[in-house]
């Protein structure tokens, strides 16, 4: 987050007063910046008013109030409808609503066809990191690198930024790969959480030995991106995907000796044992990271 103490004040306008817009628009205000709001429905944006925000009654009024557009809102389909029909020559469009590589790369050609200069973004925070710097929230951004470079300080206000490139869609692509992972570890917290259910083991009692276990683990994310890099996937193996698929049995037994479903690791374990069976002689040394290669259809 930048400070603002020494950032030179600059105006702008925000589309979309959700639970994020909102988080948003707060900060940009609080740091001294004049901003421009716009919402579908009108009361969110007259509870800024207070605060300083000048309140559109359009949201063409509202993009023709500065040059530098934000638009926050629910999906794709609530930005097309928002802009539709407005003039965007000549306007930096930021788009910072969620959504696919594929719709980030179509949005940034139809900004462009409209004369703007388009910069997609991927929020990883939540409403409430917005604008607390120890949060360690930030945005990814791509698309016009000028863009980004010329608007940088007044977008680093609620957040900190990553340019991640100029192909527009992978701001949204370092979003979902990240928040894959994400629900990834989600998913094997909660079947260890409902492994120990009704066991003489308090959640808070195992809570550390998990938080341990997944950070010493945390080394398989550069192991693997060296891996794919190089397709060497049998070098300095320690535990082998033959030997991975072998211990599954003990995990699936187990979870329907504790009656609990064992749905979200399944999926997995299908996968180690499909890259095994493929060439037992081949894949039976490898680490697991080659099952990777399987999941790119």
């Amino acid at each position: 987050m930048t400070d603002t103490h020494t950032t030179p004040r600059h105006s702008l306008t925000l589309l979309g007063l959700g639970d994020m817009g909102a988080a948003l628009a707060r900060t940009w205000l609080a740091a001294g910046h004049p901003l421009t709001v716009w919402n579908r429905t009108p009361a969110k944006a007259e509870a800024l008013a207070a605060e300083g925000a000048s309140v559109a009654a359009t949201a063409a009024d509202a993009v023709a109030a500065s040059a530098l557009v934000v638009v926050c809102l629910l999906d794709d389909a609530s930005v097309g409808s928002a802009l539709d029909g407005i003039d965007l020559t000549g306007k930096d469009l930021v788009n910072l609503t969620t959504g696919t590589p594929a719709e980030a790369r179509a949005r940034a050609t139809w900004a462009e066809e409209r004369g703007a200069r388009y910069l997609d973004g991927g929020i990883m925070a939540t409403p409430t990191m917005i604008g607390v710097p120890e949060a360690g929230g930030y945005v990814f951004y791509s698309g016009s690198r000028t863009l980004f470079e010329s608007r940088r300080a007044v977008l680093e206000v609620p957040a900190g930024s990553r340019f991640v490139g100029e192909n527009p869609g992978h701001a949204a692509l370092h979003d979902v790969a990240l928040l894959s992972a994400m629900w990834g570890m989600f998913a094997g917290v909660s079947q260890a959480y409902a492994l120990t259910e009704g066991e003489d083991i308090a959640p808070k009692d195992l809570a550390p030995l998990l938080s341990e276990w997944l950070g010493a683990m945390g080394f398989f994310v550069g192991n693997a991106a060296e891996r794919l890099t190089s397709r060497d996937f049998t070098s300095g193996v320690a535990s082998s995907l033959a030997m991975q698929v072998a211990g599954s049995g003990t995990m699936l037994r187990t979870a329907e000796e504790q009656g609990v479903s064992a749905e979200l690791i399944t999926p997995y374990v299908d996968l180690l044992r499909r890259r095994l069976t493929a060439d037992p002689a081949a894949h039976g040394g490898e680490d697991t990271t080659g099952a990777i290669l399987l999941l790119k259809r």
